[in-house]
């Protein structure tokens, strides 16, 4: 009988032992040695048996089971990020959970350009990954996101921040999230722009709307405080504007990139400013901080027009008759040096 029990004692002493050894190899022996990394991608809402499933899977730990085990002794499964990780297998099932619950993921790059329109952004956003353009000018029109962020619009066009962002892609195809950051991001950046107390309301919309114009019309930094002089030099005197990128944006995806003389010739087209006094009706473009900047500090001036001299930068006028001369001479220069 004793001899029973001491073979049975040993039997499960002798399993534990090999439990403990194999829990023991599990959390400080990593998979692979040397290790490979493993781009990794939870999704939103995924359990963590899944998660665990997977890693095992793919390598990056050895038992699913003690992984899930280990997970809820240091209470650290529900804290798993959704996101794209980049992993190793090299790397012990503490390291692994510690990036799971630690790290912001893969940062990925989106780099977004001064000057492009709303429907440009959602293009961009799709084609780096960053969700579907439709769920992008979805979020870009919501009231909700619009008025927590303090926008005088019922669309995000012109306050979409042209920035590089950094983001960790996610398998959910809303773009929500980017409309969200490039809104904070101008919220931020008004403060730069008027750093007492930023615009807001219709102050806020016709500067954004005029910067957006100036964004447009000149590629070169050292003119952007005097185009943005002459435009409201021609609004004091109730001039048009007369400016071809507005009558471009109005015409939307039909423009075939030839503007016509009926295209400014046309008064049905909200903004055609060769038409209509005054601003348009919004902004076309996302203006850049340069652009914000020029327009809140104009340069103080006396002229009225401007013609692109063919080499980045304009030669500008104070009467219309100078401005003819100028259009007729570097008109006709583009025409002899085509």
């Amino acid at each position: 009988m004793r001899y029973m029990i001491l073979t049975v004692l040993l039997a499960v002493l002798a399993a534990a032992g090999t439990a403990g050894y194999h829990a023991w190899t599990f959390l400080t022996v990593p998979p692979e040695d040397p290790g490979r990394e493993v781009v990794f991608a939870i999704e939103p809402g995924q359990r963590f048996s899944d998660v665990a499933d997977r890693l095992a899977e793919q390598g990056v730990i050895a038992d699913a089971l003690l992984f899930r085990l280990y997970a809820k002794y240091t209470d650290l499964g529900g804290k798993v990020k959704a996101g794209e990780f980049a992993l190793s297998t090299g790397w012990t099932p503490g390291r692994v959970l510690e990036e799971l619950t630690t790290s912001p993921g893969i940062q990925r790059k989106l780099a977004v350009a001064e000057g492009l329109t709303m429907r440009q952004i959602a293009r961009v956003v799709e084609d780096a990954g960053f969700g579907t353009a439709e769920s992008f000018l979805r979020a870009a029109k919501d009231k909700e996101l619009l008025k927590k962020y303090g926008i005088p619009a019922d669309t995000a066009e012109g306050f979409l921040f042209p920035e590089t962002y950094l983001f960790t892609r996610r398998p959910d195809p809303d773009a929500a999230y980017v409309v969200e950051a490039m809104l904070k991001e101008f919220r931020r950046q008004m403060s730069v722009v008027w750093p007492g107390k930023p615009l807001e309301g219709e102050d806020l919309y016709r500067a954004v709307t005029l910067a957006s114009i100036v964004e447009k019309e000149t590629g070169a930094p050292v003119e952007r405080a005097r185009v943005a002089g002459v435009f409201l030099n021609r609004l004091a005197k109730n001039m048009l504007l007369q400016t071809d990128p507005t009558v471009i944006y109005g015409l939307g995806e039909s423009f075939d990139g030839n503007l016509r003389r009926a295209h400014l010739d046309d008064p049905k087209n909200p903004y055609n400013t060769y038409q209509r006094p005054g601003l348009p009706p919004g902004p076309i473009c996302s203006p850049g901080l340069a652009s914000l900047l020029a327009v809140t500090a104009p340069e103080i001036h006396d002229f009225y027009y401007f013609v692109s001299t063919g080499d980045g930068v304009h030669q500008f006028s104070k009467n219309l008759n100078d401005h003819i001369n100028a259009v007729n001479r570097y008109q006709k220069n583009r025409k002899s040096n085509p």
